[in-house]
Formats: structure tokens, sequence, C-alpha cells
């Protein structure tokens, strides 16, 4: 397995997708350094993956902070000698109509779903550049994909994100640097998301709409470990994940 031995840098890691795909790359060999705002949370995943014989360490991080993704960055290369991969998963979807014009949800999810994925571009692209491979890796959802009512702006920030990691793809391809870019865009995953959404209409529907719907942030995990698993040559440039019952 092309897993194995390979450092990861994963946002968004004390829950959901990003949990989950630290314990199955560590469980697969890979050596994960853990980013997220909430360090006790950081630390129980952490301690959980050494006891199962994996290796893991953390870093609190705010993924608006160009900064602070650097230093997880080179938190990463100074412990486990190296980098190979950085998945960039943080995210918030507080979600309501455009109507309601709630700015300040706008903005953090702008902020923190759109500019936190670009700063882990930036925050690695000079390292894989100079090493001439490197493995991108960054959620933005089917609202990236497709429009949906009451995700305006959220879908917008995906949009970006999407359309970042894909540019970056190509001009990767064209310079020669060999840095792999893999775009994905989950339908209903059962994480905290919902837990952002402030506006109650809103939430309600979608928390009845993931009840009948959502699948386990396992899923995406894997879907993860699949495509770093893959030879360095190739490169699973985007991946949409729906649950089997959502049409």
């Amino acid at each position: 397995m092309t897993v194995k031995g390979k450092v990861v840098v994963i946002t968004g890691a004390s829950s959901g997708i990003g949990e989950a795909t630290a314990k199955l790359l560590a469980q697969n060999g890979a050596k994960v350094m853990l980013g997220a705002r909430r360090e006790a949370k950081l630390q129980a995943v952490v301690d959980e993956i050494k006891a199962a014989g994996g290796q893991a360490s953390y870093r609190t991080v705010d993924v608006t902070d160009l900064q602070s993704v650097k230093d997880l960055v080179a938190a990463a290369q100074a412990e486990f000698g190296g980098l190979d991969v950085i998945y960039n998963n943080a995210g918030i979807m507080p979600n309501s109509p455009m109507s309601e014009v709630r700015v300040d949800e706008w903005n953090a999810m702008i902020e923190i779903d759109l500019k936190g994925a670009l700063n882990g571009i930036v925050a690695v692209l000079p390292v894989f550049k100079a090493q001439k491979h490197g493995h991108i890796i960054a959620t933005s959802s089917v609202a990236g994909v497709k429009n949906y009512v009451g995700s305006g702006v959220y879908g917008a920030a995906k949009w970006g994100v999407r359309n970042a990691m894909e540019v970056t793809r190509m001009e990767s391809a064209n310079e020669g640097i060999n840095i792999r870019c893999t775009t994905l865009c989950p339908a209903a995953i059962d994480t905290e998301l919902l837990d952002h959404i402030g506006f109650e209409t809103t939430a309600a529907n979608m928390k009845a709409f993931y009840k009948q719907h959502a699948l386990s942030p396992e899923a995406i995990a894997q879907v993860v470990n699949f495509a770093v698993d893959q030879p360095e040559e190739v490169d699973i440039s985007e991946v949409t994940i729906y649950p089997t019952n959502q049409a």
C-alpha cells in the first residue's frame, strides 16, 4: 500500500470526516498530523490512534490564519521528517435562504471553507514544488457541483474550492512538479455540520433529510484512503459521493 509511511496533515481532524480519515490512514501505516481548534478532542483522537499502534500527533490550528496553517505543516515535517499529503477538510455549513442576509455567517463560510482550503494550498505548495511530488486533497461538496436552495454562500465557497483545486492540478501538470490534487464532493454525511445551522427552518429540513440519507464519515475516509493509495502517476482528481438512497 502506498499509504504506508506517508506523512499526512489533516485539518478539521477533531471530529467527523477528519477524525475518521486520520484513524483509517494511521491504521494503514500513515503518519498523521491532526489540526483543529479543539485541543482536548485532538488529544483524544491522537491517544486512540497511538493506542491502536498508529503514529499521530496534533497541533491546534486556525485555518483562516495562513501562518497557523504553515505552522501545522512545519510541525508535521519536524515530527515525521517530511510531508506527502495535506487534506484540507475543515469547514462549516450555517445554511439559510439568501433573503435572510446572515452576512456574518456568509463571511465565516468564506473564511473557513474557501480561504481555509486556499491557506492549506499555500502552505504546502513551496514544499511540494521543491520536492516535485505531493498530494493536496480538499473537501468540497455536492453543493459545489449543483445549485441547492438554502446553500447559496456555502455552495459559492465550495465551488471556489473545486475551481482552485482543478487549476492547481492543471498548473502542476504544466509545470512538471507532479502535485496530485483530489477534490471530494460529499452529499449528506453524518457530521457536526448541521450543528452550525442557526436558521431554524433550514436546520429542521436538513436534519430530517440527513436522518433519512446520511452516510457515516468513515465512508469518506475510505475514499481519501483510496486516492492516497494510488500510484504516484495516478491522480484521482474529483469524486462525488452520494448515499445510494439519495436521488
